[in-house]
Parts: C-alpha cells; structure tokens; sequence
C-alpha cells in the first residue's frame, strides 16, 4: 500500500463518519441503514477493519450518496481565479464540480428596460444575490426590489430582465447551462449577463 493509498483510506473513514454524524446518527442507527453490525461499522470507521468495496457500496447508499463521492481525493486546485469582461463590467467562475453552472459578478448601473420585448426567457433556473445597492428585477409582469444582501431565485422561462435602481448595484448571480446559453444570445443590458 503506497502512502497515497493509505491517505485515501484515512480520508473515507473520516468521511463515513462526518457524513454520519452531519446526519445525526448513531452508529447503531447507520449500521441498521446499511444492513452491518455496528460492530463492523466502528471498526471501518477507526481504521481496525479492511474498507471492503461492497460494504463501500452499501454504506455511500445508505449515506444518501455515491462511491465516487465517498472516495474522491481532495483536487489541489481548490482555488480559482476569475476571468475578467471589463467591457460588461463582468467576472466569470465556472463551478468545477458542475461545468453546466457559472457564477457572475456583475456591476449595474442601468434600470431594467421598460419594454416588455426587451425582457429574455428561455430554459433553466438562476439564483442571484445583491452584494450592494438595490436591483429591480422584472419577473413577468412582476416587478420585485431586490436590496443588499437578499436574494432571487426564479425559473427563467419567465421573462426576465435585471437592473439597478437609485444607482449603481452589484449582484452575484448563479446560472445553470440552460440560463448561460440563454444569457449568451442576448447582450442586451439588464437582461443577464452577456456571453462568456
């Protein structure tokens, strides 16, 4: 067994736990779940018994989770910088562990536009978040204030545009793939941010 494998063992027996524990089990309670004694379930989690493959299997089930997430190793870049669209006053995170979602930053200066025809609908959902100053959110026939430190959360085959009210506002947006591929079709300001 090199060192890397015997990190990885360590590390999914502190995992089996925490995600038990996050769950707020016994032992006695997961090892009912998983159909081990609870005997077998504390010598896997202190390291006095072998971490069998099928037994993984069973308890990442019972632990509402998969192997792969049981046993994936730590990536070594954890963190990332983001790409910079100084021309729409944008910064740019795509999520590793879900290459469909991009998180935004976006500076508004504008209100959203006035015309009905101006607002963008198309698949997928968004989340965004006021990091300061106030957002007008146009929702349908709706029309929502959104202040610092609230948040949004919408399906986005409604209609939709976004912009500032009373000044300048920044937002931290969250957009599935659908959203993103909506968003990069249209560069019209206040309706999402504009193509990566």
């Amino acid at each position: 067994m090199t060192q890397d494998d015997g990190e990885l063992d360590s590390l999914v027996r502190k995992r089996i736990r925490a995600l038990r524990v996050a769950q707020g089990w016994s032992l006695e309670e997961l090892a009912a779940r998983a159909n081990v004694s609870q005997s077998t379930l504390s010598r896997i989690e202190n390291g006095q018994r072998r971490l069998a493959l099928d037994q993984l299997v069973t308890l990442a089930r019972a632990l509402d989770t998969t192997l792969d997430q049981l046993v994936e190793t730590a990536a070594d870049d954890v963190v990332t910088s983001p790409m910079i669209d100084a021309a729409h006053g944008l910064m740019r995170w795509p999520v590793k562990g879900d290459p469909g979602m991009t998180v935004v930053r976006q500076r508004m200066t504008v209100p959203p536009p006035d015309n009905p025809a101006r607002m963008r609908a198309h698949p997928g959902r968004e989340w965004l978040v006021v990091l300061s100053g106030t957002a007008v959110l146009m929702l349908g026939h709706k029309r929502f204030r959104v202040e610092t430190n609230q948040a949004a959360e919408f399906p986005t085959m409604l209609p939709h545009a976004i912009g500032a009210e009373g000044g300048p506002c920044e937002i931290l947006g969250i957009f599935d793939r659908d959203a993103r591929r909506g968003h990069q079709r249209d560069g019209t300001p206040g309706a999402g941010p504009p193509a990566p």
